[in-house]
């Protein structure tokens, strides 16, 4: 076999040279094309973990940096307290049902009271009308009489005992007005009674305030009892714990913090003058500063609509704060570029804070292929 002539090795070598630096070119124009920025961190929602109760912790089963699963314990406040109040509004509880079952009787009772008063008055008024009516009849008999007398046709005696009637009956419609005064006073004094017990007894079966409060009294000490047992809302990482055995805990006061493993995030600062080119639902390719042999996916899910503006804000003496600046130099601001994460190799850690490089791919908002090539060359990253 003929060697290659020195010509045909240098045309070989040259077209090999060309293909690669028409590959890189054409690699470095894609990413001059496509807007990537070394700005990005890695956001995820940390959870102050507060309690709702005050006390010592009793008992403290994480560490600092502890995986733990929704639900499980995280730190118990010591419950002998709580367990105390709980104790006593059960039993204001049981003491509050006692008592209105006896205002529920001495209700009952005024309410016969008041019926047996009724038919009282009924009676006397029975009786009244009676006495009346035997009052007129004798009253007209003893007129009758006293004519007769007067003509000789009756005697004084049967004229006296006619009187005697006259009287007697008389008193006794006075004694039946009396009775009947007596039972309408004894009425009103009933239907007092029952108004001051119906009013001390409130509304009937669970409407009834009195058995609210007791109730709401009762739940709050067992809510309270259930606070001193502090559980992870989700499921997460326990970061910078430094609560003790001992540790007194405030009420509503962060005892320490749970990053939420299932809402990690990337935040990208892009430059302003690249915005443009982003769209709501590109697709991204990232690699972090900690693996950075490895590609991570996503989409942009938002962009931000402002940042902070540092110039025109009070300083002291309430006077603006103005940074100075060189006039032939603007700085471009860097606005914030949400991006969900939609593929994560396994044997990758995401770590709140971390450094991310990201790049996004303009016009594939609609695209379903996988991009593989990192978001900037190794160099720039």
């Amino acid at each position: 076999m003929k060697a290659l002539k020195p010509i045909h090795k240098a045309i070989i070598t040259g077209t090999i040279v060309g293909v690669a630096v028409l590959a890189f070119a054409y690699k470095y124009y894609a990413y001059l094309q496509n807007p990537w920025t070394r700005d990005g961190q890695v956001r995820a929602n940390v959870i102050q973990i507060a309690t709702r109760v005050s006390g010592p912790i009793v008992d403290l089963p994480i560490k600092d940096n502890q995986s733990v699963q929704a639900g499980q314990l995280l730190f118990r406040i010591d419950p002998r307290t709580f367990e105390a109040t709980y104790a006593e509004k059960k039993a204001d509880l049981d003491q509050t049902v006692d008592q209105l079952n006896a205002l529920a009787r001495e209700r009952d009772a005024a309410e016969a009271s008041v019926a047996q008063y009724r038919s009282n008055i009924e009676q006397a008024n029975s009786e009244v009308r009676s006495s009346i009516a035997t009052l007129k009849n004798i009253k007209g008999n003893l007129e009758r009489n006293a004519k007769l007398l007067k003509d000789g046709f009756v005697t004084q005696r049967t004229y006296d005992q006619i009187e005697k009637s006259y009287i007697v009956a008389l008193a006794d419609a006075e004694q039946a007005q009396s009775g009947l005064a007596q039972a309408e006073a004894a009425l009103v004094e009933a239907k007092a009674t029952l108004a001051q017990v119906v009013a001390t007894l409130g509304a009937k079966g669970d409407e009834n305030a009195q058995l609210r409060s007791a109730k709401a009294a009762l739940r709050m000490a067992e809510l309270d009892l259930g606070f001193s047992h502090v559980s992870a809302p989700v499921s997460g990482y326990v970061t910078n714990l430094n609560l003790r055995l001992g540790s007194q805990t405030v009420e509503n006061q962060p005892a320490l913090a749970l990053v939420d493993i299932s809402s990690f995030w990337i935040d990208a600062y892009f430059p302003e003058t690249k915005i443009r080119r982003i769209d709501i639902g590109d697709k991204v390719i990232m690699t972090l500063m900690a693996y950075p042999d490895q590609v991570v996916h996503g989409e942009v899910e938002s962009i931000g609509w402002g940042i902070s503006q540092s110039d025109g804000s009070t300083g002291s003496d309430l006077l603006p704060n103005i940074n100075p600046t060189f006039e032939w130099i603007r700085l471009a601001q860097r606005i914030p570029v949400r991006v969900k994460l939609t593929d994560i190799p396994k044997d990758i850690l995401l770590r709140v804070g971390t450094t991310v490089s990201v790049l996004v791919l303009t016009d594939t908002a609609n695209d379903t292929t996988t991009p593989e090539e990192p978001p900037a060359p190794l160099l720039f990253q």
